[in-house]
């Protein structure tokens, strides 16, 4: 089940439930919500970027996923991408070994992304990044 808390103008924002099936919807929704910007180009890393940290929700918090949008203001400013959970301890960026099937994941946000980071939050922390907009 999704919760859709605020999707128009500039944010928007969705809570999933803990489960396995969050990463596939979040992935739609925030496919839809790029077409509906007119952000397609930014779809593919994205989407595969939310998966990565969704993904990393699922596997150490136990609480609601929440994730949000930030369209730019301006053609030459940012998407912000925000991942939320629960869980207080900030990610650890790993290296993964070549035979390892896990711990790429911050990896490929810190390589993909103009800029990304960690927050404290009232219940947890988030985890957002940028991507630019190509011009």
């Amino acid at each position: 089940m999704i919760c859709v808390i605020h999707a128009e103008g500039d944010v928007a924002e969705w809570t999933f439930p803990a489960d396995p099936g969050a990463v596939r919807t979040a992935r739609g929704v925030v496919r839809g919500q790029l077409h509906s910007w007119g952000l397609d180009s930014l779809g593919d890393i994205t989407v595969l970027l939310v998966s990565e940290l969704v993904t990393n929700s699922l596997r150490h918090a136990t609480g609601p996923i929440g994730v949000r949008l930030v369209r730019p203001s301006r053609p030459l400013d940012a998407l912000l991408v925000e991942v939320s959970d629960p869980l207080p301890d900030p990610p650890r960026e790993r290296s993964a070994q070549p035979e390892d099937e896990t711990g790429r994941g911050l990896q490929l946000v810190a390589n993909s992304s103009r800029r990304w980071g960690t927050r404290p939050g009232g219940t947890g922390k988030t985890v957002w990044f940028e991507l630019p907009v190509p011009g």
